[in-house]
């Protein structure tokens, strides 16, 4: 028992007064003499006994009296700890991702978490309450209880490690506060790596919602597996988390029309595929049928007006090579030599090849270097006897050059996995046991800037690049080189193309980076713009001469066939669809964790924090048993004779 006013227990000092009161009597009493006293001895004895037990009563009820007086004013109370004597700080993290859509015992996850969220925190106590998507710091319930009922699915999830850190960096500085964080999720299978609280006033609160069942099947991807002169095979996967489907309806619409239907049996996984024209717009959107989670029932994808990639090579040897490379259903492919190159059309382009030229005219190397600044790829294959310093002029504006020939035989062994162009499924696997390619001789190329994408058995570059310019050290001529006969020469000429020019996808992911070219002509100040229904958003984008670079990352945030305009001028489509790393509902067993308190109910975790720091006051209890005992010697001073 702890006391609010402990110093008024100086009080109990004043139960002196009455002991002394009843200790030392001060009246005086006179001798009056009687005849005969003796039949009044009896009587008299008995009076005196029953008189000293009575004041003795009444001593004592008078001292608990005043002694629960005392402490009634001093105002005790119990607590299970120290906790009281800290301020107190919550932060709450609440997982509105769309795997909350799934429905538990009382409707959606993430509804019934709001609900009992209002209902369980006091509506004066200071919060702070940490979504996927927004912060609302130092508030109360009744400030943002209309903004948690509007609380929509968010598309970009906070890794659960991530909002332990957010969480705690929502705390205050101040020292000897009580930190609760309560952790509201599903908590879909994840790796779970938080750090312990090793501070005493801080506890972790984990809350596991569950849904009442675990069946869900989504739209994973999908994509052309087949194209012809007159038609598109489009290919869809579909994934299954519960229960085997025997009929799944699959819907497939061009805008609003329903233009194909059909219907699959899916236990893990399913596809299916349908057939499209060739050589027209379809602005598309694979939809089925799934009671569970709605996010991953709708999939976006467009295909666009093909867009060819725009590539010159300029010529001092043979261009066959490329020819087959660059074909024509997907490139506007122009071969010049050099002495009849049109500068006019340089800007135009998205690739530019030099093959093999033995110098470069400082005229060519002005242009060259204004296109790369302007977005263009330029790919550098030396000859084998270059102008070295035309070539080192040209190459300074990539921090590069070449410095002595090499003329013994060298193998390209290594190749950079991790480099663009051959991290997107170039290859299935890493290979270490082909037939590589060599080269009879190759220029040392010097530069502490450039990315190696391909290097001989010694490790020096044969291929390499600074941002948009990708230099060859050694020429690829057949006399020099095995490199055109390698299956490496595809992949790597191909990719650098297609980096040149980024045309749109099927759709992107939103919440990941994505990156698209669009080939259009901007006046001074004009942006190109997102629209879909109401939603009107400027992306991030580059413009250069012939084209603009658009970024995009969180935003757009909800999943639609967007147009691209410019100002009123529509341009083409681009699709976004939610990431669907929610739709499997696989969960993490908690059981392990240590130092974190785990419940499936909300109601509960509030009401252990309010346990933990509840205050029971006494002094309403004093306060009745001292007017019990003022009822007490009433009756004793009444009825005890």
């Amino acid at each position: 028992m702890q006391f609010k006013n402990p110093e008024l227990l100086y009080a109990l000092f004043l139960l002196l007064i009455p002991i002394i009161v009843h200790l030392f009597q001060l009246r005086k009493f006179e001798k009056v003499e009687f005849t005969n006293v003796a039949f009044l001895k009896e009587a008299t004895l008995q009076t005196r006994k029953s008189s000293q037990i009575k004041k003795w009563l009444i001593l004592l009820t008078r001292l608990l009296l005043l002694a629960a007086l005392v402490f009634a004013f001093a105002q005790p109370f119990t607590s299970k700890s120290d906790a009281f004597k800290a301020e107190k700080e919550t932060v709450i993290y609440l997982d509105n991702s769309f795997s909350m859509q799934a429905k538990g015992d009382k409707g959606e996850l993430l509804k019934r978490a709001i609900q009992d969220i209002i209902s369980n925190v006091p509506n004066d106590e200071n919060i702070t309450l940490i979504t996927n998507d927004n912060i609302y710091k130092n508030t109360t319930i009744n400030t943002i209880k209309n903004d948690l009922l509007q609380i929509e699915y968010a598309s970009n999830v906070l890794p659960l490690d991530a909002a332990l850190l957010k969480s705690k960096a929502a705390f205050s500085n101040k020292k000897n506060t009580l930190r609760n964080l309560v952790f509201i999720s599903d908590f879909q299978s994840t790796n779970l790596n938080f750090t312990s609280i090793t501070d005493s006033l801080t506890k972790l609160n984990f809350v596991k919602l569950q849904p009442v069942n675990t069946n869900n099947i989504a739209i994973d991807s999908v994509f052309i597996s087949e194209t012809t002169i007159t038609s598109i095979t489009l290919k869809v996967l579909l994934k299954n988390s519960g229960v085997s489907v025997k009929n799944l309806p699959i819907s497939l619409f061009n805008d609003e029309k329903l233009i194909a239907k059909t219907s699959v049996e899916i236990d893990k996984e399913a596809e299916t595929t349908f057939t499209l024209p060739a050589n027209q717009i379809i602005n598309g959107k694979i939809t089925i049928d799934d009671a569970s989670l709605q996010f991953d029932n709708t999939l976006y994808f467009n295909i666009n007006d093909a867009s060819k990639i725009n590539v010159l090579t300029i010529n001092a040897s043979d261009d066959s090579f490329l020819k087959r490379i660059y074909t024509n259903d997907e490139f506007n492919y122009t071969s010049t030599q050099e002495n009849q190159l049109n500068y006019n059309s340089i800007d135009k382009q998205n690739l530019i090849v030099l093959n093999e030229l033995n110098s470069i005219p400082i005229a060519l190397s002005s242009v060259l270097k204004q296109f790369t600044n302007q977005g263009g790829y330029l790919v550098v294959i030396p000859s084998n006897t270059i102008n070295k310093d035309a070539y080192n002029q040209f190459l300074a504006n990539y921090r590069t050059n070449f410095s002595n020939v090499v003329t013994s035989e060298k193998r390209i062994t290594r190749i950079n996995f991790s480099h663009p162009l051959y991290s997107n499924g170039v290859f299935e696997k890493k290979v270490s046991n082909f037939q590589y390619p060599k080269v009879n001789s190759f220029y040392n190329l010097n530069s502490n800037s450039m990315a190696p994408a391909l290097q001989f058995e010694d490790a020096k570059v044969f291929l390499g690049n600074y941002q948009n310019a990708f230099v060859f050290s050694s020429a690829l001529n057949e006399k020099n080189s095995s490199f055109k006969n390698s299956p490496l020469i595809v992949p790597t000429l191909y990719n650098i193309a297609k980096q040149s020019f980024k045309i749109p996808e099927l759709y992107y992911t939103i919440g990941k980076e994505n990156t698209f070219d669009v080939e259009t002509q901007l006046q001074q100040d004009a942006v190109l713009s997102l629209v879909f229904n109401d939603i009107n958003l400027i992306p991030k984008q580059q413009y250069f001469n012939n084209k603009v670079m658009i970024n995009t990352s969180e935003n757009p945030s909800v999943a639609a066939t967007y147009a691209i305009n410019n100002k009123n001028e529509h341009i083409k489509n681009v699709s976004y669809n939610y990431n669907r790393t929610e739709s499997d509902l696989n969960y993490s067993d908690l059981s392990n964790l240590n130092n974190i308190t785990v419940s499936n109910s909300i109601v509960d975790i509030f009401e252990t924090i309010k346990s933990d720091t509840k205050v029971n006051a006494l002094w309403k209890w004093f306060v009745i048993f001292a007017l019990a005992l003022l009822i007490i010697e009433m009756l004793i001073l009444k009825f005890f004779k």
